[in-house]
Order: structure tokens, then sequence, then C-alpha cells
């Protein structure tokens, strides 16, 4: 299937500055299958070293002398490494935190060698990492499930994408074209972005098949804690697995999760959830310019799920009830999807960050789903799952914060429409006006672009 990571991957081949590459992700989003496909397409060859599958080679790279290692390598695969031709491809990397060491001294005796790093739990390794960390030799990127347009793309759904693309919001969409790309937006709300749940899906057409392969994907995530938690933390990280998603989109309240475990000890076991990218805290910013990070307040978050499709499986929706029932979560699913898809969005060597910024105040309190900088600006994104919604929050960021354009996702066609009123703040009538872009869910890949 088509990965949209890909590109990345060609502009970094073919980059004449280029640096070791070490790719991030959580379990099973798809990096090893990707990394293999571009080797094999574009490569004459791959020399891949699974350390996972071939422990013994932790070996090889006790050692910096990058010269030996290459040597070792080539006499046990029986075959030379060209530099010019070959992709070194160190996989599950984070088994062997040496190899993350001598990344340094590829980079520094051997630049023209095409070396990429990868790794599942690689965030826990570089987190305990008791060598020298090499600042400024590597590169790193970042993968996250299969986005919507990739969806379409392994549906056999290139058309729309090409249209999506190429949309003007200016131009009208006809009424069955939208219609269909919300089937298809509820369709990836259920199977979700995971490459192997798609892969089924789209090759057997079996909802029955999808679920066992979110219950097996699931499974494996909950066999990794046992390789970076205590007892007891394996056990609350297997609950807060299963109670996040129930919460997406709300504020997370220690008390609300599990009154008999301390705050602390819940807060650790989120952290290792974060730092294997099952979850994604989106923490609250107070901040008023394009600095968002530094208006964080650090003990008041939402999470973001890894996969959508892996929330419903555990939110026990039976995917193949759908005919006869209606999703009485969309509203918490549209934003769970609009979260995820922000975080896919290029470019890929830098990890997004995305805020939700609140304000709660008697009789004038507001919540924006999501705060974002795009370029120089601070942008604010409402998320509401059907066509209509109140703009009461969205008066009062941008006229709080001087602000001249924000993003409304919904399910309705999309409109740019300029806001002219006044809305009561603290007790005083404020004039309010900006630009309302306010777009369907398919179009989140283009908002950019619009802005």
């Amino acid at each position: 299937m088509k990965r949209f990571f890909t590109e990345y991957l060609i502009d970094w081949k073919n980059r004449t500055h280029r640096k070791p590459l070490i790719v991030r992700g959580a379990r099973q989003v798809g990096k090893t299958y990707t990394i293999d496909e571009f080797g094999n397409k574009y490569f004459k060859d791959v020399v891949k070293v699974n350390f996972e599958e071939n422990p013994e080679l932790k070996q090889f790279f006790q050692t910096n002398d990058v010269e030996k290692i290459i040597q070792n390598l080539e006499i046990y695969f029986g075959k030379k490494i060209q530099l010019s031709g070959t992709l070194l491809f160190l996989d599950e990397i984070q088994i062997c935190p040496e190899a993350i060491v001598t990344l340094r001294y590829f980079y520094e005796k051997i630049p023209d060698l095409h070396v990429i790093a990868a790794g599942s739990l690689l965030d826990h390794t570089l987190n305990d990492l008791q060598y020298s960390m090499p600042v400024g030799r590597v590169e790193f990127a970042y993968m996250y499930p299969m986005c919507f347009y990739e969806f379409l793309d392994a549906n056999d759904e290139k058309l729309l994408i090409e249209f999506l693309k190429n949309y003007e919001i200016s131009q009208k969409i006809p009424q069955p074209i939208h219609n269909k790309l919300i089937d298809l937006i509820r369709l990836y709300f259920l199977i979700g972005g995971m490459p192997e749940a798609v892969k089924v899906y789209t090759e057997t057409r079996s909802l029955i098949n999808t679920e066992l392969t979110h219950e097996s994907i699931i499974k494996s995530l909950e066999f990794d804690f046992s390789k970076y938690g205590t007892r007891s933390q394996q056990n609350t990280m297997i609950k807060l697995l299963r109670y996040i998603p129930k919460i997406a989109g709300q504020k997370f309240k220690y008390a609300n999760f599990d009154n008999s475990i301390r705050s602390d000890a819940i807060r650790k076991a989120l952290d290792l959830l974060s730092m294997s990218r099952i979850i994604h805290l989106i923490h609250n910013t107070k901040a008023t310019g394009i600095l968002l990070e530094y208006g964080v307040v650090e003990k008041v978050f939402k999470t973001l799920f890894l996969d959508i499709g892996l929330s419903n499986h555990i939110l026990k929706l039976r995917l193949t009830d759908l005919e006869n029932m209606r999703l009485s979560n969309e509203g918490s699913l549209a934003e769970q999807f609009i979260g995820q898809e922000l975080l896919c969005l290029p470019p890929y060597f830098t990890e997004k960050d995305i805020y939700y910024w609140t304000r709660e105040k008697r009789n004038s309190s507001a919540e924006i789903d999501y705060v974002i900088q795009s370029g120089n600006k601070v942008i604010p994104i409402e998320v509401k799952a059907g066509k209509t919604g109140t703009l009461k929050s969205l008066q009062i960021y941008v006229t709080e914060k001087k602000l001249d354009k924000a993003i409304r996702f919904n399910g309705d066609l999309p409109s740019s429409i300029q806001v002219d009123t006044s809305i009561k703040i603290n007790n005083n009538m404020e004039t309010v006006n900006f630009q309302l872009i306010s777009l369907p869910f398919y179009l989140v890949q283009e908002f950019n672009r619009f802005l």
C-alpha cells in the first residue's frame, strides 16, 4: 500500500547533506514495511539488520569502528555493501542501544552510505540511553497510522484524492460526491488507519476479519507493556488503554479514571504510553503568540488515541452491526479523527505539537478543540460532528487573542464567510470580526492551502 512517507524518504536519499535517519512511530504503523518497499525500489540492494530477529548481530556493534562493522556485515550476509547502491537498514534498533551510538560514526566516517534505523519502542531507549546520544549527527522522521488520503488510495479512490488536492474553496462540490466522501469518512472512522487492518479490509471486504485484526494489534500493544513497565505499571497501562477511547475530546481527570491509583502512578503510566506513541497528550495552552508551548499548562490535557479504528474496537463497536445503528459518539470520533489527521500532516521531519484552549469562567466558559501554529499564525480549530454548531467559543478566542482566521471542520459542504458580530465577554460587549473557513472532514489535509 502506498504511504506518503515514502516521498520524504526519496527526498532524504537524494539530499547532498544527508545524515543517518531514525524513523520513530508506534508499533505496526508501517515503518518496517515502508522502509523495506523504499529500499527494494530505490536501491540496488538492501542489507537489513533486525535486532529482534537476529539478536546475535548486536555483537557487531560493540565497537565504534564502522568500517569493521561493515566488514562483519558483508561477511555475515555474503554480499558487498556499496556506498551509492546499498541501503543499510537497522530495524528494531532499540534492542541494541550501541547501534544508535554508531550512527554518529557512520555519519562522520562513511557519510555517503545510506543508513536508516527504526524501532517501535525507540523513545524508551532514547530516554534511558546510557551512552552518548549522536546529537547533530542523525535526523529524525515520524510515522503515524495511514491518513484518510492513504486510506482512499488503498481503496482505489485515486480520482477522489486528485479532486480534493485540486479543489478550490470557491468551487461547488456536487452533493453526490460530498455524500460519497462523508460515507468514506465514516468507514475510515471504523476501519482506521493501521496498515494491517486497512489491508485486510481492502483485500477481503470482511468486517469480521477487520475486527480480528484490530484485536490482534491491541493484544500486541499490551504485550509490549512488559518490556518497559513494572507489573503495577502494566496493569495501569492496560486500564488506561481501555479507558482513554471513552474520553476522547475530554479533559483527563485522574479521579475519574481510578481513584484507587495514586495520581503520580497514573501520570507515569500515561508518560509510558506516550513514549510508546499509543497516546498523544494534547496540552492546554494559554499562549497569546505563536510560541504555543510557552503557555502550556502541564497538568491540564486531553488524550488522543493512536488510531480511531482501534479506539472503536476498544469501545466494542461491532462493525458487523453498522447498518442498523447510529454512532452515538460521533462528536468524540470527529475530534479523534481531526487530531489524528493533524499529526499525520507533513513535514515528517518534525514532531507535531497540537494543543487546545479552555477558559473556565462563570457565565463565559469556552473551549477550542485544537490550537495549532500555521506558518507564523495561531489557528484555532473547532470540530463539529454535524453540519451546525455554535460559534461562541471561537468568537471569544479570536477576540481575546486578536486573530483574524479560524477553521471549523464538520459534515457540511465547504464555505468561507466573514463573521462580523458582537459578543459579551466579562460583562463587556466586544466586536467580533474574523474569517471562518468551514471545511468538511475530508478536506483536513488541505486546510493549510486554504489558509
